[in-house]
């Protein structure tokens, strides 16, 4: 008797196993197309003068700046963890072959600074990396130096950042201001934070990587301002005192935070600094290979209803506000964009 007990139960147990496995493909499947968004691509910098700054969105919130004379990066994530080593919690290590690939491809020859908006596996893994392979600077808290330290970047590449700071590479100035994390972990909390205090040695897991204070960015240049907000977290007025031209607007797991949440990340850092041209970024699905681009599973993050969001509170707040999509890759001329539909 107890053996047919046993053979139902274990039936019951691989019948409910496949049936949850099923589900979760269907759900890591069901994803929308990246064209879903419907906002317009921006002009190309070739079709702006030779000499305007550019920017290069390289996935996630990874941004070369570069003014033709200067480069500074934002983050630096290159190397990709699977959906798999994540789960499985497996040690991942600096890609090296993406690592070189994308320094060649994207013209990586006058980097000055690279400057992760925290230290997140998504955004910093790679900093220390990438300055090896260059003269960079990597600035950032102490926990960003922990990282590079960790793959051996000599001290003198290294400015650990205490507060407010600012700094000039060529014709930018860098301004770095201490800023919050989106509260998208566990009942409000930051997923992975806390800080690293000794040199980070590779390989490790992603949860080796904590976020270690976070900042928004500023880069002045005599063409124009650009800020940088990595994650969707704000501070109520604190960036009254800055005025953008141009806004890189982390949206990751906003739609998880909610409506009334997202639009007052709006208005705090966007209409505070009267930006004419919004992009988003950390929109894309970091799990997939560099350079392939896709929208995380509805079910983790609703990036349509995020942008849809985001221009209602354009209609609403800063009508004269143009709403952009970057594309991977493709240089875009920030200060020479024509105005979006209404």
């Amino acid at each position: 008797m107890w053996l047919t007990y046993a053979k139902r139960a274990g039936w019951t147990i691989l019948i409910i196993v496949v049936i949850v496995c099923l589900l979760a493909v269907f759900l890591w499947r069901d994803r929308p197309e990246p064209d879903a968004i419907d906002w317009p691509a921006p002009a190309l910098a070739s079709a702006a003068t030779p000499d305007a700054v550019t920017v290069t969105w390289l996935g996630v919130s990874t941004l070369l700046f570069d003014d033709g004379e200067t480069q500074i990066l934002i983050d630096g994530f290159f190397s990709r963890a699977s959906i798999t080593d994540i789960l499985l919690g497996r040690h991942i290590n600096n890609d090296a072959p993406v690592i070189n690939y994308a320094m060649n491809e994207f013209r990586m020859r006058n980097l000055a600074a690279i400057i992760p908006v925290h230290s997140h596996f998504d955004h910093a893994m790679d900093v220390g990396a990438i300055a090896n392979r260059s003269s960079a600077s990597v600035l950032g808290s102490e926990t960003t130096a922990q990282i590079a330290r960790g793959v051996g970047v000599p001290e003198d590449q290294i400015i650990v950042v205490d507060g407010e700071s600012g700094f000039e590479f060529g014709e930018f100035k860098v301004l770095l201001r201490p800023s919050n994390h989106a509260p998208v972990g566990w009942r409000g909390t930051v997923p992975l934070d806390g800080s690293i205090d000794e040199p980070l040695t590779l390989p490790q897991p992603i949860s080796a990587w904590r976020m270690g204070g976070a900042f928004t960015i500023v880069l002045e240049h005599p063409q124009g301002t650009a800020l940088v907000q990595g994650s969707a977290g704000y501070t109520k007025y604190a960036l009254q005192d800055i005025a953008a031209d141009v806004v890189f607007l982390g949206i990751a797991q906003l739609e998880s935070l909610g409506r009334d949440y997202a639009e007052l990340y709006w208005q705090h850092t966007v209409t505070a600094t009267g930006s004419h041209s919004v992009y988003p970024i950390h929109f894309d699905d970091y799990t997939q290979p560099f350079g392939e681009i896709a929208l995380p599973p509805r079910f983790i993050d609703n990036i349509p209803k995020t942008t849809r969001w985001l221009t209602e509170f354009r209609r609403r707040w800063d009508s004269d506000t143009s709403l952009f999509m970057p594309e991977f890759g493709t240089p875009i001329a920030i200060y020479a964009q024509p105005a979006s539909e209404p």
